[in-house]
């Protein structure tokens, strides 16, 4: 499949009017994130890396986005959301109990752990999950609702919020305080990152070398 965006590099606006001092500050701390856990245990972080690689496939084709690294880190700090279903208990004890569940419901399916499975192994246990047939209701949560409202929003929510999803999307952060201008469809600003169309792919990735 070819690139949406070519030849673009969100990284390429650090020292450009889009990007302000905060905004590198931010940016800088998502990429030099620690890989090892901080919050959860080794085994629960084995077992979030393997159910992260379900829910967003990565290419091999370039670095990953450390999902487990970024939910982790969520967790070190507490970061809560200023809301949460009233089914739910709180962000940390949400997560530790979802990965004790999907561990335990590994090893009562398959006598193994959920990072020892096969990929079609995991994913009929996560759709089980999501469905609500497994065994248990993992202390009071329902699996259901973990998730759809922790596991999924918290997963999906860190992938989007990493410098290498944006490439795959055109997004060039918050753009602060150069702002954004040209604000109608199928218009864009010359610090934008141009999307690939039919027949013009390397006119693309021109335009997008030049984005800064």
């Amino acid at each position: 499949m070819s690139e949406r965006f070519p030849g673009y590099d969100v990284l390429a606006k650090r020292h450009t009017p889009s990007w302000n001092v905060k905004t590198r500050q931010v940016i800088d701390r998502r990429l030099a994130l620690p890989r090892g856990p901080r919050f959860l245990s080794p085994d629960e972080l084995r077992t979030l890396e393997a159910v992260c690689d379900r829910i967003v496939p990565q290419p091999r084709s370039k670095p990953p986005v450390p999902l487990a690294a970024m939910v982790d880190d969520k967790l070190h700090e507490d970061r809560r959301d200023g809301y949460r279903d009233h089914r739910l208990p709180p962000l940390r004890e949400a997560w530790r109990r979802g990965l004790a569940g999907i561990d335990a419901e590994a090893r009562r399916r398959h006598n193994g752990a959920f990072a020892e499975l096969d990929g079609a192994e995991q994913d009929a246990l996560l759709h089980a999950v999501q469905d609500g047939r497994i065994a248990g209701d993992w202390d009071g949560m329902p699996p259901p609702v973990f998730f759809a409202k922790r596991l999924l929003f918290d997963i999906v929510t860190a992938y989007y919020a990493h410098p290498i999803a944006w490439n795959e999307i055109g997004f060039g952060g918050p753009a602060s305080p150069r702002g954004y201008v040209r604000m109608d469809f199928d218009r864009r600003d010359p610090w934008e990152a141009a999307e690939a169309k039919p027949g013009h792919e390397e006119q693309a990735r021109r335009d997008n070398e030049r984005v800064g």
